[in-house]
């Protein structure tokens, strides 16, 4: 499903160097936690395999196509056609309901039973409310919505309960890997957290723009079997 190789990123003119000769190949179905410190280069990495940022150089391939030749253009398309994102920040539109925001990603998808996303992530009862009204937690959860919504074959999260309690963070997880195991999406998820990382079929281990480690887990865990 995506291959990486070689990839390596630097910012601020060469002063950070984000990515070292980074090769990585996700399996399509998969379930991959990235970890690391902050500052490992977890977040430049899934960017630059979803396309929003490219390499400096090296190679990226996903769904079966060469990223790294694709043009702005393209990439925006690949994007809107095959990837899903939740982020830490919320980036929902303030002047959009929760149901219109959702809206957004399912109609990219012709999805129409998008009120079943919404449903799930507890706020049924919050349609019509706009994002200024709904706690931080609220609108993470209204950012997995959309994301679902859309029917991504690759869904990228990072830190996605960073906002949740733990009650909310594990129903949304359990919520996320029963619809992945349903829809058969890939699934790459940047976590600071250990204990979520046990729920992956594989997790990443990145330290100074390096990855230090792959480790297969023959037995995942469930979102109420991990520690938090």
């Amino acid at each position: 499903m995506i291959t990486a190789t070689d990839l390596h990123k630097e910012f601020n003119g060469g002063a950070v160097k984000a990515l070292r000769g980074v090769s990585l190949t996700i399996k399509q179905g998969s379930f991959v936690a990235i970890i690391g410190a902050s500052g490992s280069g977890k977040s430049t990495l899934m960017n630059v395999l979803s396309g929003l940022e490219r390499a400096d150089s090296g190679t990226v391939v996903a769904c079966g196509q060469d990223l790294s030749a694709m043009t702005d253009k393209q990439l925006n398309e690949f994007r809107r056609e095959y990837v899903g994102f939740v982020f830490q920040q919320y980036y929902l539109l303030p002047h959009l309901s929760v149901e219109k925001n959702v809206r957004l990603g399912a109609d990219l998808a012709g999805n129409k039973n998008y009120l079943r996303e919404i449903e799930a992530v507890g706020l049924a009862d919050k349609l019509k409310a706009m994002p200024s009204a709904l706690s931080g937690g609220e609108q993470q959860r209204v950012c997995i919505a959309r994301a679902l919504a859309k029917k991504p074959q690759i869904l990228f999260l990072d830190e996605p309960t960073g906002a949740l309690d733990e009650s909310t963070g594990r129903s949304v997880l359990d919520y996320i890997a029963k619809l992945k195991a349903e829809r058969g999406f890939t699934m790459v998820m940047v976590t600071h957290n250990r204990n979520i990382a046990d729920m992956a079929d594989s997790v990443v281990e990145m330290n100074s723009g390096k990855i230090i480690g792959v480790t297969d887990n023959p037995s995942p865990k469930s979102a109420y079997e991990i520690g938090w």
